[in-house]
């Protein structure tokens, strides 16, 4: 898939549209995440304990890792989409931009909701993106590409590089709490039947064969 694959035929706007309200709202929902303070999707905590260290923004800390980690798809001969780069830049400006406009929030009475309004709406959000099917994430690619080098099965893979990415995370100072095994539970089954709310119609059979062979379909599979 090259970056400028999937930029014709039918339904394109509605796609296009998909593909930047769902990495505006992953944005956002990492955002609410931040604000619960109960605990961080496993990326996110790596993204808090660098910003931590380095004294970034979360969101800044976001597009670099994005980028270093699409920069690891060279040797692993994995092939970027427009969803894939956009997917470095957007979700951290809408991440930096989303922590300005939203406050502290205090006590467990604000804090449960918040992140139970993040976590959905990131579900929402993955939903709205894979369904534009533009190219999968640099993190998603990384972990199929390791699969197909390793011949490890995505589950396998996908739980070390996770593991590890907390684990880092957590020893920099990211925030791991309960919000990061509730996101953990939660978001396949949410971002499933998400999925199928936004799915666009396949145009054709050679399309719908090289969808279901993306990043995301092997994870909503696994």
């Amino acid at each position: 898939m090259s970056i400028a694959s999937g930029l014709h035929g039918r339904h394109l706007t509605r796609r296009l549209v998909q593909l930047y309200v769902g990495l505006t709202l992953y944005g956002v929902s990492s955002a609410l995440l931040v604000r619960s303070g109960l605990g961080l999707e496993p990326w996110g905590v790596l993204h808090q304990g660098l910003a931590e260290k380095t004294g970034l923004t979360i969101g800044v800390v976001s597009i670099i890792v994005g980028a270093v980690v699409l920069l690891l798809w060279i040797p692993i001969r994995q092939r970027p989409g427009l969803g894939t780069v956009s997917n470095v830049f957007a979700i951290g400006l809408a991440m930096d931009g989303t922590l300005a406009l939203v406050p502290d929030v205090h006590g467990l009475a604000g804090r449960i909701p918040l992140l139970a309004v993040g976590i959905v709406l990131n579900g929402v959000a993955t939903g709205l993106y894979i369904a534009a099917r533009f190219g999968p994430g640099p993190r998603d690619g990384l972990m199929t590409g390791l699969h197909r080098l390793t011949g490890r099965s995505i589950r396998l893979v996908r739980t070390a590089i996770e593991v590890a990415v907390v684990a880092t995370g957590f020893l920099l100072g990211g925030s791991v709490g309960v919000g990061t095994v509730l996101y953990a539970l939660a978001i396949g089954p949410l971002a499933q039947f998400f999925l199928r709310r936004f799915a666009v119609p396949e145009p054709d059979p050679v399309s719908t064969a090289v969808s279901t062979a993306t990043p995301e379909g092997a994870i909503l599979r696994r």
